[in-house]
């Protein structure tokens, strides 16, 4: 019998360390909303624009010399992709990302520019797991998913562990409420493994919150059938993954969604208040709060988690 890992508190802890070793903190901002002091984490300005680098960092350090002179595959829209890239290149290894044809440019071309290659596939039409598996399997090289392992969850979740020591540096104490934006779940399983006493509310839009339905049922429910479009790129995940799952159902989790409207407000209002470019996947956090999905309270926590924006794009929202 194969004994799967779970993702764990202790391996978030490690994961933090790692992060800590080889990158500053990001910055955390704060902003009243409706008199309330609320904290913004601004993942958005990680080395390659997102979160993500944290847990591609974790899981190819893990790796033992053998696995990493065969290399990684992997399949992304564009944020976990130059996350892995850009830990591969760190690390002497050789990265292959499965990427969606449609992929904003800006995340594309940044996954080329750290020496990854690229292979494209119909989102609409191919699936993106079963193309790298058989990539991987052939060249012998490890597989690394974007939230659908317990090393990425765990690096994921060093976004908690190194906000918390912020809040409490600035006099705001632990983080009590964390909203997250949440595709397949990695960030907010990871967080809500590190910070165990907080409140986690996973946010998604419209249409593909599979997530927030799967808590709401206790078990999983994937995407229905022609979701809606979608600015949020990062966040297309058609099913979430039994680990993720699990560790938010666990922690009872809730999940809410918001309106691409919503989006392009909060992405106005990080502009505009907080000086910061957001993407539209990044943005649905903070969406949720300025929206009255979640109310603000102290100790509420608004992760920011990517900006890697498509310029045009952004143009148009922000005028």
């Amino acid at each position: 019998m194969t004994i799967v890992r779970q993702p764990t508190r202790a391996g978030v802890r490690d994961a933090a360390a790692k992060v800590a070793a080889i990158l500053p903190p990001t910055p955390l901002f704060t902003a009243e909303i409706k008199g309330i002091t609320v904290a913004f984490k601004a993942e958005c300005l990680q080395p390659i624009g997102a979160f993500k680098i944290r847990g591609a960092w974790h899981r190819l350090t893990a790796l033992d010399d053998q696995a990493r002179a065969r290399g990684v595959v992997a399949f992304s829209s564009g944020n976990h992709a130059q996350g892995v890239a850009w830990a591969a290149r760190r690390l002497g290894m050789q990265a292959t990302i499965v990427m969606p044809a449609d992929a904003p440019r800006a995340k594309r071309e940044g996954t080329l520019a750290l020496g990854a290659e690229v292979v494209d596939y119909n989102r609409a039409t191919e699936s993106r797991e079963a193309i790298a598996a058989r990539l991987a399997e052939a060249r012998g090289a490890t597989l690394v998913p974007s939230f659908d392992d317990p090393w990425i969850i765990e690096g994921q979740g060093s976004t908690g562990i190194e906000a918390r020591r912020q809040m409490e540096a600035a006099g705001l104490g632990e983080p009590t409420h964390v909203v997250v934006p949440c595709g397949g779940g990695g960030l907010a399983a990871g967080i809500a493994l590190g910070l165990g006493e907080a409140q986690i509310t996973a946010v998604e839009p419209d249409g593909w919150d599979d997530m927030r339905r799967s808590l709401e049922a206790s078990w999983i429910e994937p995407v229905g059938p022609n979701p809606p479009p979608t600015a949020c790129d990062s966040l297309q995940t058609t099913r979430v993954s039994p680990l993720t799952f699990d560790v938010l159902s666990r922690r009872d989790a809730r999940g809410v969604a918001v309106s691409e409207e919503e989006v392009r407000m909060a992405q106005r209002w990080a502009a505009e208040r907080l000086r910061l470019v957001v993407e539209p996947g990044g943005a649905v956090a903070l969406a949720a709060l300025l929206a009255g999905r979640v109310a603000p309270e102290p100790g509420m926590l608004i992760i920011l988690s990517g900006g890697n924006v498509d310029l045009a794009a952004y143009a148009r929202v922000l005028s």
